[in-house]
């Protein structure tokens, strides 16, 4: 695949990760070169108001963002529990708040198994103390999430993870949002390996 086919493959630019806990939503970005994902900065979830969706969406249209990746917990059976769930909805309101502002950055959902044990693992061998984990992990794991998409765009050619699309609209301002799930558009889905990485 050469470079101008590879370039249509997958969009090329800024591209933020996002890791959603039920605390703290973790941010994250990448170069416009998609070759290193580093930490951002963390959002404290507003679950009634949704403030950080908000705060979010506006990030991603200042930095000119291309995509964005929420990352999708499962367990290492590829199971979807609560914690997946509530990262789907987090995806859909982010879409629906983009849509309100009038950008079309594409959300998509990818497998990330372990991202914050790692990062939780990886900032202990840094010297970093547990007492002061909680001030970046979801960050820091976010990027975690980030690089994975991206090293696996690069080395497949094409785009990852499940995209999300806008509620319908109704007459009721963000009902969609709230009881819709993201549904996957076709031809973009994730596959599992057994080891529990995505491939």
């Amino acid at each position: 695949m050469n470079e101008s086919t590879a370039s249509r493959a997958y969009p090329q630019g800024i591209k933020l990760g996002v890791d959603v806990g039920t605390v703290r939503v973790g941010v994250a970005v990448c170069d416009r070169d998609g070759i290193l994902a580093t930490p951002l900065k963390t959002l404290d979830r507003n679950v009634k108001k949704n403030t950080d969706v908000r705060v979010l969406a506006a990030l991603a249209a200042e930095l000119n963002a291309v995509q964005i990746f929420v990352g999708l917990p499962r367990t290492l059976k590829g199971e979807e529990h609560a914690s997946a769930r509530m990262a789907t909805d987090y995806a859909q309101l982010l879409v629906d708040a983009l849509q309100k502002g009038g950008h079309a950055i594409p959300v998509q959902l990818i497998d990330e198994r372990l991202s914050t044990v790692t990062a939780h693992r990886n900032l202990h061998e840094a010297g970093m103390s547990s007492r002061d984990h909680r001030k970046v992990v979801d960050q820091v794991a976010a990027a975690g999430i980030l690089q994975h998409a991206i090293d696996m765009q690069k080395a497949r050619g094409t785009d990852v993870g499940s995209r999300v699309i806008a509620a319908p609209q109704t007459g009721h301002s963000g009902e969609a949002a709230a009881k819709g799930a993201a549904r996957a558009v076709p031809g973009t889905n994730m596959q599992s390996s057994e080891d529990g990485r995505l491939q």
